[in-house]
Order: C-alpha cells, then structure tokens, then sequence
C-alpha cells in the first residue's frame, strides 16, 4: 500500500478544526486552524535547520489542503 505524504483528518469533537497529518518522517499532526503541532517524532539536528524544515512542512501542509478543497469544489 502506498501511503500519502499529507492526509485530511476530522474529528467530530472538534468540528471547527482543520487536522493534516503527515506521514513521513517527522511524523506530525498539525491543526491548520491555529497551527498547533503534535509531533511524533523526536526531532534531531541543528535548530535553525530544523526551524527550515518545520517552516517548509507547515507550507506544504496548508498547500495540500488548499489543493483537496478546490478538488472538492470541482466535483
């Protein structure tokens, strides 16, 4: 099975919520509502690299939801 990079995630506890989990390492969930991250992973390296990388997978996340929206609104 291949998994995706990012998936959409619901919880109807928090209906307002946007999850996005990311699958691949670091593995993290972020809610795109407020940006709050749940990391599963321990993060290693250099601080200002990881800040980079954090910085870049908050990017693409929002991006992928940007993208199954307007997928959404197509059909």
């Amino acid at each position: 099975m291949t998994i995706p990079k990012f998936l959409l995630g619901d919880n109807t506890d928090h209906p307002e919520d946007i999850f996005i989990v990311h699958t691949e390492y670091p593995h993290f969930i972020i809610n795109l509502l407020n940006d709050d991250i749940e990391w599963f992973d321990e993060l290693r390296g250099d601080e200002s690299e990881i800040a980079v990388e954090i910085a870049g997978l908050i990017e693409q996340a929002s991006t992928f939801y940007d993208r199954e929206m307007e997928r959404y609104t197509e059909d």
